[in-house]
């Protein structure tokens, strides 16, 4: 039992605890030492004003249950202070969740407040841990050194080493349109987190140049990337295709026995039956679009694992409505079937898995590029023999002694994060959109290098999610592939997915190439080891020089 809880527990009953086990379950068997101690405990615990309170079960005066504000017209707050909203969440008026609902006119003004609340709780409750220690600190030195009771000094706990509300105040509040986050992307606000944001690039990617943003804070690996990205636009640029498109979501259903759940299967094979689910699937949205349904049978449970385009969105939610209204239809064919999750976990999202390696999700794209020799000697510093054997022995033997699923690359992950965070996506996805494997070998009789990623589960959108706040729109807008696009739905959402392979393959190539030379440590020290820097000036220029490698 942790001291704080120890501590609660022995305010709210002080009397209750008149054995030493009570305080130190493994001592049980001591019955010497707790009778000492339990005399020497509850004097001390006089000396607390906590010991004497009427209070039964301590909450933080924040977390209480609403109840309709009385004397508040409409509930809207505005007009008082906030020590006076303060006062109403302490008196169960005002959840503190709902500020928002009442402050409407001023958002940022309802996340200060929350602040105020969380900074006062938390040193509360710090103040009561320190409470505790010093209790079972006092008692653990009355019983062992047999001192009388009565003269024990009242316990003074050390003051906190923590001041929550400087800690919060460095959490930025300011500058920040709330309205947009309110009920589409995160609750109980308390701030934001800035991530610096670098560039990446250009990559010539199909043709077309492109910037690629990327919001990290791991030193080197911007720089890494444009490096890969300038070796590959040097060499001609690289090339992608989509193989397929599609979101699933997998729910899981109970049948009385496998023959019914075998039935079921056949049922949705046969294509008159999977156009009837079809055309309830597609009736829920303008973009959403069955492609196929994947029956897997384990006993008498069945996973349905259906897969949709959804346009520009990542399409989770909307697969989701279509997969609610189809089971409506099966449901009418199969009265039995009890649909016991909406996710089953053969979907599979945010998870590792081998179906997305395998039968992909969202997008499965496959870049290319052939970089020439001097390229890999001039820029990349190294030489095509020794990244051709580094592959092999690294991400692919290397990989497969460890049980990878997907993970045969140097550091995919890093990039498709970084890439996630600047442009609004589910960072969570990375699990699954990190999935790839990076190919390497020598071309025009050993003169050149040819490099391939394949990545066959890249789940990104251009719509929805986090792609609608401005510095993630901005990010987008970058890439030219913000939003909609109208006269071929789902371009932009598979133009960022390319982007993703395309990026993933610059980074690898500029990795395994300062693997291969030996350099990683010594760029890491460079670029991700500085000491901390002296405060600058309020200008700062917004020049750069991105880094190159020549």
């Amino acid at each position: 039992m942790p001291i704080s809880t120890q501590y609660i527990k022995q305010q709210q009953h002080p009397n209750k605890y008149s054995k030493f086990h009570d305080y130190y379950p493994n001592n049980d068997n001591d019955d010497a030492a707790a009778d000492s101690l339990s005399k020497s405990i509850y004097p001390i615990h006089q000396n607390f004003e906590f010991i004497h309170s009427e209070q039964k079960n301590y909450k933080p005066p924040s977390c209480v249950k609403e109840e309709t504000p009385k004397n508040v017209k409409n509930g809207n707050v505005e007009n008082l202070s906030d020590e006076e909203i303060i006062s109403m969440v302490d008196r169960g008026e005002i959840q503190p969740h709902n500020l928002e609902v009442r402050l409407p006119n001023n958002f940022t003004r309802a996340v200060g407040i929350r602040r105020k609340l969380l900074a006062r709780d938390l040193g509360k409750e710090h103040q009561r841990a320190l409470h505790a220690q010093a209790v079972v600190a006092a008692a653990e030195k009355a019983a062992t050194s047999g001192e009388d009771p009565a003269s024990i000094p009242t316990v003074v706990p050390p003051p906190s080493d923590i001041d929550f509300n400087r800690s919060i105040s460095n959490l930025p509040l300011d500058h920040y349109d709330y309205t947009k986050v309110l009920g589409a992307c995160c609750e109980n606000i308390i701030g934001y987190i800035p991530i610096p944001v670098g560039v990446a690039g250009p990559l010539l990617l199909d043709g077309k140049l492109v910037s690629i943003p990327m919001a990290t804070t791991e030193g080197c690996l911007v720089a890494s990337t444009h490096r890969g990205c300038k070796a590959i636009t040097k060499s001609g640029g690289a090339r992608s295709v989509i193989l397929q498109n599609g979101m699933t979501r997998a729910p899981v259903c109970r049948f009385p026995s496998v023959v019914r759940a075998a039935e079921l299967k056949s049922w949705i094979e046969n294509q008159e039956n999977f156009y009837q689910i079809a055309s309830a699937f597609n009736s829920t949205s303008r973009f959403a679009r069955l492609k196929s349904i994947k029956v897997v049978i384990a006993g008498r449970l069945v996973y349905l694992r259906f897969k949709s385009s959804t346009g520009d969105a990542m399409g989770m939610n909307m697969v989701s409505k279509g997969v609610e209204k189809a089971l409506e239809v099966i449901g009418e064919y199969f009265p039995e079937m009890e649909v016991l999750s909406l996710s089953g976990n053969l979907c599979t999202d945010k998870k590792p898995s081998a179906i997305n390696w395998l039968e992909g999700r969202g997008k499965s794209v496959v870049c290319e590029a052939t970089i020439s020799g001097d390229i890999v000697r001039d820029v990349l510093k190294t030489d095509i023999p020794s990244l051709v054997a580094l592959n092999i022995d690294k991400n692919l033997i290397g990989s497969a002694m460890a049980g990878s699923i997907g993970g045969f690359n140097a550091h995919a992950s890093n990039i498709v994060t970084a890439l996630y965070m600047a442009t609004g996506q589910d960072p969570a996805q990375n699990v699954e959109s990190s999935n790839c494997i990076t190919l390497m070998e020598p071309t025009n009789d050993g003169k050149d290098l040819y490099i391939s990623v394949t990545m066959p589960s890249i789940e990104v959108g251009t719509v929805g999610g986090g792609t609608h706040l401005p510095a993630q729109a901005a990010c987008l807008d970058l890439l030219k592939v913000r939003g909609a696009n109208v006269e071929r739905p789902g371009s932009n959402s598979e133009q960022l997915a390319r982007v993703v392979a395309g990026a993933v393959m610059a980074g690898e190539l500029s990795l395994m190439s300062a693997l291969a030379a030996g350099h990683l440590v010594r760029s890491h020290l460079q670029h991700n080891r500085k000491a901390d820097p002296k405060p600058q000036a309020d200008t700062i220029s917004m020049s750069h020089n991105l880094p190159h490698s020549d």
